[in-house]
């Protein structure tokens, strides 16, 4: 008897709680309308009285009127601003109240409430379902990441006919699905059907199509396979470098890793990064020639590069304009902009603050006309007498001094004058390049470290020297490289593979105590590669050996029949 009467104790007590809790719930419910208004009326009076006073104590600094003489209107602000400010500062307070309170009831409600069976199941299967509520909540909540999911036909067949039908454009799936993998999947899919191609031997799975959405590549549907091979250690300016190249050609990367041998059992080389600024170069034209000069000499006058400077600084936290060059072709302006852009590339981060000096300019020449805001005089992606000259990235020249090594390591049984004599005659000298293959080691370092391909072009620039010094004992030889255009963040630098291979020469992301460093540092380990890439094919063209070792290397001898 007194066992069941505790028990119906125990249940009435429970109900109560129970009937506590529905008109806790039902008053907060009611409490919520008045709340609403109440939020709708304070918070915009909040901020509108800040910016009524703060523009009356602006006009009121301007016209040197004191601070404490205050109007009527101000009077009723400043006590409208108190109001405000206390019911805000109680709402905060009755959300911590409350958030606490919840905590607090969670804790308690992890408490068994019985720990007999079979008293009161109706109470134990509502308490038991709560539990696994709670738990398929805290499941959620902690779950791993969602698996990449496969191309299903059974599920994604509709979305592929509509792709290929033209209904659902190919680029918008991955908006449209919000699953970037199973967006390419079907992509892939709908190619295939419309080409008739089969694209078994392009890789899908195993990459994060999360991360190249909307900076790095669009419309995906897959991913290549390129190796990854490894030259050095390059010594250069007293560190040691493994460089990560990324090519389908035999013998690069041997021949590199032969002139890196060279360079450290010559003592190493060094390197001096002499400008670094990006450059971006509109169009503009004016009615007459005389008044694109007036632009010309505004631009070139010292006393406005200050407002121009804070103009296009506005754009950017790294990006600091440097100098404004015009040129003048009849009618038209060419305004080449000049800025260090930290550790990024920076193409996007000069364009942008070139744009906001255009706008500020229109203003100011309300007849100019913008043609482009790439008039080529920049010059990006293609070869350029200007970058030459002025420079664009990073300006670098590299050189070492090669000692009787050059016989051991190199293989080369020529003096060192002889190799001198074979570089000025036997290396092709093109229009802006004068070197042997400094394309071949900048494109791989760039795909490798995830750098604009296109932008090898201009990289490429480099005049190689070599000279017999020491009597002819040692040999002399340089790279001067003046548009090596590199980034450490940003672009591909932020993929997995790329960043991995940037991570193993000590320059991933941005340098957080001198800006700039890494993308520095990334250029002159660029030029102390080319500079071991072309030690090395000079010194095989002079020993008679570019043939056999390519056939040795770059030829497989597997029977691909089978």
């Amino acid at each position: 008897m007194e066992y069941s009467k505790s028990m119906n104790k125990d249940t009435t007590s429970l109900k109560k709680q129970n009937v506590e809790l529905d008109f806790s719930r039902k008053a907060s419910e009611a409490f919520s309308l008045p709340l609403r208004f109440a939020n709708a009326i304070f918070f915009p009076l909040f901020f509108s009285v800040v910016y009524y006073l703060l523009m009356r104590w602006r006009e009121k600094i301007r016209n040197s009127t004191p601070l404490h003489v205050v109007s009527f209107h101000e009077i009723l602000a400043i006590v409208a601003l108190v109001a405000s400010s206390i019911y805000l500062l109680g709402f905060l307070s009755i959300g911590l109240v409350q958030l606490s309170g919840e905590d607090e009831e969670e804790e308690e409600e992890e408490v068994p409430l019985y720990d007999t069976k079979d008293v009161n199941k109706d109470i134990q299967v509502d308490r038991v379902t709560l539990m696994e509520e709670k738990c398929h909540v805290a499941c959620i909540s902690t779950a791993s990441p969602k698996p990449m999911a496969k191309y299903c036909p059974e599920e994604d067949e509709e979305i592929v006919q509509s792709v290929v039908q033209g209904n659902t454009p190919s680029y918008s799936l991955e908006s449209k699905l919000g699953d970037c993998f199973r967006a390419a999947a079907i992509r892939r899919e709908a190619l295939q059907r419309l080409t008739g191609k089969s694209l078994e031997g392009l890789p899908l799975e195993h990459f994060d199509y999360d991360s190249i959405l909307g900076q790095c590549c669009e419309m995906p549907i897959g991913y290549v396979q390129l190796p990854v091979g490894i030259a050095g250690p390059l010594l250069l300016d007293d560190k040691e470098y493994s460089v990560p190249m990324a090519t389908t050609e035999g013998c690069l990367v041997a021949s590199t890793n032969r002139g890196c041998k060279a360079i450290y059992a010559s003592g190493g080389a060094t390197s001096v990064v002499l400008r670094d600024g990006m450059t971006r170069a509109p169009v503009v034209r004016f009615g007459t020639a005389k008044r694109a000069a007036e632009l010309k000499f505004f631009l070139e006058d010292p006393l406005n590069f200050e407002t121009l400077s804070a103009v296009f600084n506005q754009s950017s936290r790294f990006g600091r304009l440097q100098s404004i060059k015009c040129a003048i072709a009849g009618k038209n302006l060419y305004m080449r902009f000049s800025c260090s852009t930290g550790d990024a590339m920076g193409m996007n981060m000069v364009s942008k603050g070139t744009q906001h000096v255009i706008e500020f300019l229109e203003k100011e020449f309300p007849d100019m006309d913008v043609i482009g805001i790439s008039g080529n005089y920049c010059s990006d992606k293609k070869p350029a007498a200007v970058n030459w000259i002025e420079g664009r990235g990073k300006s670098v020249v590299c050189e070492a001094i090669i000692e009787d090594v050059v016989k051991k390591v190199l293989k080369t049984m020529c003096s060192c004058g002889a190799l001198h004599a074979q570089e000025l005659l036997s290396q092709w000298r093109g229009l802006w390049w004068i070197n042997a293959h400094a394309s071949n080691i900048v494109s791989a370092i760039f795909i490798a470290t995830g750098q604009d391909p296109a932008q090898n072009i201009e990289s490429s620039h480099c005049i190689t020297m070599m000279e017999a010094v020491n009597e002819g004992k040692d040999l002399h030889v340089s790279v001067t490289m003046p548009s090596i255009e590199v980034g450490t963040v940003g672009g591909g630098t932020q993929l997995a593979s790329q960043a991995a291979c940037l991570n193993l020469l000590g320059v991933k992301g941005a340098n957080r105590e001198c800006p700039g460093a890494n993308a520095r540092q990334l250029a002159a380990i660029v030029a102390g590669s080319v500079l071991a890439g072309e030690l090395s094919l000079m010194s095989a063209i002079a020993a008679g050996q570019l043939v056999k070792s390519h056939m040795k290397y770059n030829r497989s001898n597997k029977d691909v029949s089978k």
